[in-house]
């Protein structure tokens, strides 16, 4: 073969390399001809801020296993708890936004910067999913004299009632401050460690009542009785139970809710693609199953209609704990 030739072919071999390889390293294209996102393309970190065994760590990772065979990669989930969740939801908001590093949101994200001073504030975070609710309800003991949510009121009305609860800045603090405002009542929280600790301080008639999950009402079995659900509909394991609205006709709607977020600024094709994951998740019968068994309620709102509810809920926090 002529030289000349020769370089010519080597020189167009070259040319031929050259763009395979930089066209290697694109962004794939659909069978349209429009760029498509590799996302995901490694292990995604679910941060969770609380530890491990509790009800945020439970609904995130039966949440995560449904994501892995969704996306295809590992959905890490990695407990940082630490000031009442400010920890985690901080770090969350620092990291690149790039969908590699994603949180459990429970109700304190739309609190902490009220009851704790955090830098938690909604517009730090892309607000992709809400995905359970767990509402709240008031107990008192079975011993008690104390028969309907009305009588609560009534003796609330007459001398300062005391209100068991999981502890100052909580989501049941607030629901048993509401209780006062909203009823005009006389109410002293009480903080406990926990839902269930408060449940069994109104069980021994060491409170006057409490406020708490279903759940760990429940489990007091007839120790307790449940005088209202604090939700805009009854819960389905205690049908017989009113809501407040019913009882007292109390805007009373408290519950113990969680979603998905990430940090500001996520690329739209990678919000896009988690969001559709998240709600393809909670939507799956294993997940639906998981928290009907754990007393909660599958609850989804998109990544808008979550993003004006957690508004909606700081707004409130604000006013009510502020």
């Amino acid at each position: 073969m002529p030289i000349k030739r020769m370089n010519r072919v080597v020189a167009a071999a070259a040319v031929f390399t050259a763009a395979a390889l930089v066209m290697s390293g694109c962004t794939k294209v659909d069978e349209g001809g429009d760029a498509a996102s590799a996302f995901p393309e490694k292990d995604i970190r679910l941060i969770i801020q609380a530890n491990p065994g509790g009800g945020s760590d439970l609904s995130s990772r039966a949440l995560a296993s449904e994501l892995e065979g969704i996306l295809g990669v590992s959905v890490i989930p990695e407990n940082m708890p630490g000031a009442a969740g400010a920890l985690a939801m901080e770090y969350v908001a620092e990291q690149d936004p790039d969908g590699y590093v994603i949180g459990f949101g429970p109700v304190e994200i739309a609190m902490l910067n009220t009851t704790q001073d955090a830098n938690v504030l909604p517009e730090n975070y892309d607000l992709l999913g809400q995905i359970m609710l767990a509402p709240g309800v008031i107990t008192v003991s079975s011993s008690s004299d104390i028969e309907t949510l009305d009588d609560l009121v009534t003796k609330a009305k007459t001398a300062p009632i005391t209100i068991a609860n999981s502890g100052a800045g909580s989501i049941w603090e607030a629901a048993s401050i509401a209780f006062g405002t909203e009823t005009g009542g006389q109410v002293t929280p009480v903080p406990y460690d926990g839902g269930a600790t408060a449940v069994a301080a109104a069980a021994s008639r060491e409170a006057d009542a409490a406020v708490s999950g279903l759940g760990e009402a429940l489990a007091q079995g007839d120790a307790v009785r449940i005088l209202a659900v604090l939700n805009d509909e009854r819960h389905p394991d205690a049908p017989d139970v009113e809501t407040a609205e019913e009882a007292i006709g109390a805007d009373l709607v408290f519950g113990g809710w969680g979603g998905i977020y990430a940090p500001a600024g996520l690329p739209d094709d990678v919000h896009a693609t988690l969001e559709a994951a998240i709600k393809e998740a909670v939507e799956s019968d294993t997940y639906t199953q998981f928290q009907e068994d754990a007393g909660n309620l599958v609850v989804y709102r998109d990544a808008s209609g979550f993003t004006e509810f957690v508004n909606d809920q700081f707004a409130l926090f604000q006013g009510l704990l502020g």
